[in-house]
C-alpha cells in the first residue's frame, strides 16, 4: 500500500507542477488552488509512505515520477525541446528508481 501511495504523490507531482505553470507566478487562481491542492495531497501521500518505506526509496520515486513525468508532459504539451538524448535521459532516471528499488529490496 506504501508503494501505491507514493506512486500516486508522483502523479500529483506532476499535477502541481503543471499548475504551477500554468499559474503565471501564482498570478492566476484557480490553477494557483490546482497547485496547493496537488501539492498537498502529494506530500500528504508521501509522508504516509515514509511510515513504512525508507526514505531513499521513497524519495526515488516520488522525485522520478515527478521528473519523469513532468518532462515527458512539457514535450508531449508544451513544447519543451525533444532529443532523442533527453528521452535516453528520462529512460535513466527511470532505470535509476527501478534499480534502486531492487537493490534496496534485497538489503530488507
Amino acid at each position: 500500500m506504501a508503494y501505491l501511495a507514493v506512486i500516486l504523490a508522483g502523479v500529483f507531482e506532476i499535477g502541481f507542477a503543471t499548475f504551477l505553470k500554468f499559474s503565471n507566478g501564482f498570478t492566476r487562481l484557480l490553477p494557483s488552488i490546482g497547485f496547493l491542492v496537488c501539492a498537498g495531497v502529494s506530500f500528504f501521500l508521501l509522508s504516509w509512505s515514509l511510515k513504512t518505506l525508507p526514505i531513499g526509496t521513497a524519495y526515488a520515486i516520488w522525485t522520478g515520477i515527478g521528473a519523469a513525468g513532468t518532462a515527458m508532459l512539457g514535450m508531449l504539451f508544451f513544447n519543451d525541446p525533444w532529443s532523442l538524448s533527453r528521452i535516453f535521459a528520462i529512460g535513466l532516471i527511470i532505470a535509476g528508481v527501478i534499480l534502486l528499488n531492487l537493490t534496496g529490496a534485497s538489503h530488507s
